[in-house]
Formats: C-alpha cells, sequence, structure tokens
C-alpha cells in the first residue's frame, strides 16, 4: 500500500494512493494515523486536487553515511568499521514538489538519492529477527549536503541539516522487498547516479539493530541507508528527481534562499 500525507482546503490528513499513471491517481483518506489500525473512508480525491506533503513529520531523521563502497572512493574516503550515522533535524525535511533552499554558507551543495526507511512502531535494542516488525515501509529521499562545509567542519550538523536539505516523498511505499532496488538520480533530466540497494555495505538489518542500541526509535521516524557512486552539485534553477523501484519518484526545484 502507498500512503500518501496530504493537504486539501487547509486540512491535512493521510491516503492511500489508489491508481496507476499520474493522471488516474487518487486518495482513499484514512481514518485515525497510519502507524495504527486504520480504515479507508472511502472518501476519495483525485491525486491532482492535493497538496503532497511530506509523506511523515519524523521526531528525528538519521542518516547513514559512506553505505556504498564506490560512492565512499570517489570522495575519497575508506569505508568505515562501523556505520557512521549523523542526524537531520525535522526543520531539513520538505516533501516531493518543494524547494530546496541553497545555503548562503555554502558554494557546493550536492544531491545524493537514497533509499529511507519509515519507521512504524516505538522500538529499541531491536534483535535481528524483529526488524521487519518495527518497519512501517519506504520512500525515497535526497540527503541535500553542503560539501564544502561537510569538508571544512568537523561536525556535520549544518552541511546536512539545513532548511529543506532532507526532501522526502512522495508516497510511503509498505509493501516492498528492498533488497535489490534500482535508484536513480537526475538534474533536469540528465542521469546522474544509477545504483541498486544491494550493493549497501550493511543492511537495513544491520542499521536498525545498531541505531537502536543507542537510541529509542519512533513511529514515522525516518533512516537514510546511504547514497551510491555519482553524487554531484546542484545549482539554482536545477529540478532534482529521485526514483526508487516500486515506490515512485521525488522531485525538487533548487532555488535561491530568500
Amino acid at each position: 500500500m502507498r500512503i500518501a500525507r496530504f493537504s486539501i482546503d487547509g486540512n491535512v490528513a493521510f491516503g492511500a494512493v489508489e491508481g496507476d499513471g499520474p493522471d488516474g491517481l487518487v486518495l482513499d483518506i484514512i481514518k485515525g494515523i497510519p502507524y495504527a489500525d486504520f480504515e479507508l473512508s472511502g472518501t476519495k480525491v483525485p491525486l491532482s486536487k492535493v497538496r503532497l506533503l511530506p509523506p511523515v513529520l519524523p521526531n528525528k531523521v538519521v542518516g547513514i553515511g559512506r553505505n556504498y563502497a564506490e560512492h565512499a572512493a570517489e570522495l575519497g574516503n575508506e569505508v568505515p568499521d562501523v556505520p557512521v550515522a549523523f542526524f537531520k533535524p525535522t526543520t531539513s525535511v520538505t516533501g516531493s514538489g518543494d524547494a530546496i533552499e541553497y545555503p548562503s554558507f555554502s558554494d557546493d551543495v550536492h544531491y545524493e538519492g537514497e533509499l529511507a526507511v519509515v519507521i512504524g512502531r516505538m522500538c529499541r535494542e531491536v534483535p535481528r529477527e524483529r526488524v521487519k516488525d518495527v518497519i512501517f515501509g519506504y520512500t525515497c529521499a535526497n540527503d541535500v549536503t553542503a560539501r564544502d562545509a561537510q569538508k571544512r567542519e568537523r561536525q556535520w550538523a549544518r552541511a546536512k541539516g539545513f532548511d529543506t536539505s532532507c526532501p522526502l516523498g512522495p508516497w510511503v511505499e509498505t509493501d516492498l522487498d528492498p533488497g535489490d532496488l534500482a535508484i536513480q538520480t537526475t538534474v533536469n533530466g540528465e542521469q546522474r547516479q544509477l545504483g541498486r540497494t544491494s550493493e549497501m555495505i550493511r543492511s537495513i538489518e544491520d542499521l536498525i539493530v545498531h541505531i537502536t542500541e543507542a537510541m529509542t526509535l519512533l513511529p514515522g521516524d525516518v533512516i537514510l541507508t546511504g547514497t551510491p557512486a555519482g553524487v554531484g552539485p546542484l545549482h539554482v534553477g536545477d529540478e532534482v528527481a529521485v526514483t526508487i523501484e516500486g515506490i515512485g519518484t521525488l522531485t525538487n526545484k533548487v532555488i535561491k534562499r530568500g
């Protein structure tokens, strides 16, 4: 099931995405919240009549760096002995169709297309055999990074945490095997990244076990699983799109911060 979060006539709701093709998609409005038991209301609205919002509002976004060997190599980094984790704040989250605002402190902002895992239940110290039980679904992400700031600052907080640096969407796919999915990033229609989730150094199970050894994850929290090789710069006016097999396409335009 594809679960979207959207606004219509000033109201925010979740809905199940039904149909095929951009012109035939409709949303069946959900009663309640999707992390608990819910019912479909039967009230349907065309996707074209709503504004898609970030599919979740996470308490925290946990990013994982250098989880694809070729990406680590292209930036001159070694594959780490343990997963490299970092946070992106909730204020970095934005939705499909929203703008990425180019930060004033950077001259070298990069795209990083990634598979994002959405957590469905509160969990801590999750054993490997229970990982699937805590996952709500998967969505597309762009771990937008101020590469120059990342290189000159010891911490990645500003480089990866600036406003609008975490586009998510367009919706969450709850019925998906994430083991070998194609990930493609394009800029202005030109392919820049093409990889597969099977190329991850550490699996989703590895990452959730590792993260929950240290912290509690809450429903709606997001884990970014790393980016394949091919990262590169974005400029004001560019349109960047991340497409993941079985999910859909996350599209954002880059604008100058006003």
